[in-house]
């Protein structure tokens, strides 16, 4: 945990982040600030599709995308309509940790027999479909992807506030990844 930095009061906040959508963010979902009115997007959250997070704030705050592991590479023309369309100009890119698709090998035979036994697969189209997809939806480390994916939208949209998250299960926080 010492790569991620809890925010656990307004001062917690990088002044780089402070006043802006992304400091808002924190204080809604860590710091229980009541809710502003909001009629337009001011940011765009990219996390995974886990069911387990649940993430506090606003309606028509955010763009909300989820994606197994937070990859939001597939996600790419929708990220760039919320731009260039919706008017965002920042973007929270939010791991979690006990991710799924962090260490995806050993939950092969479980693939396998949940695509055989609940949709109707047979053993072999579940085996090549786990095998082919592997390599595009293993993430690794939750950080480390989270940082890629950082750095990404960093050089694909330079002119787009970018930050990096944590979100820990076992509290329901966002922490600040130390880059």
């Amino acid at each position: 945990m010492n790569r991620a930095l809890p925010v656990n009061s307004p001062q917690d906040i990088p002044a780089a982040y402070r006043d802006t959508p992304i400091g808002l963010f924190l204080e809604y979902n860590n710091l229980d600030k009541p809710f502003d009115a909001t009629t337009q997007a001011q940011l765009l959250i990219g996390m995974c599709m886990d069911y387990r997070k649940y993430i506090e704030i606003p309606r028509r705050f955010a763009y909300v995308m989820r994606a197994g592991g937070a990859n939001l590479l597939s996600l790419e023309f929708e990220i760039s309509y919320a731009i260039a369309v919706g008017g965002v100009r920042h973007i929270a890119v939010i791991g979690h940790n006990e991710c799924g698709m962090a260490h995806l090998a050993p939950h092969r035979e479980g693939f396998i027999q949940g695509l055989m036994e609940g949709a109707g697969w047979e053993r072999k189209r579940a085996e090549e479909h786990f095998q082919q997809s592997l390599p595009a939806f293993e993430t690794g480390d939750e950080i480390d992807l989270v940082l890629q994916e950082t750095r990404r939208f960093r050089e694909d949209y330079p002119k787009i506030v970018t930050a990096p998250f944590l979100y820990r299960l076992e509290d329901h926080l966002l922490y600040l990844i130390r880059e």
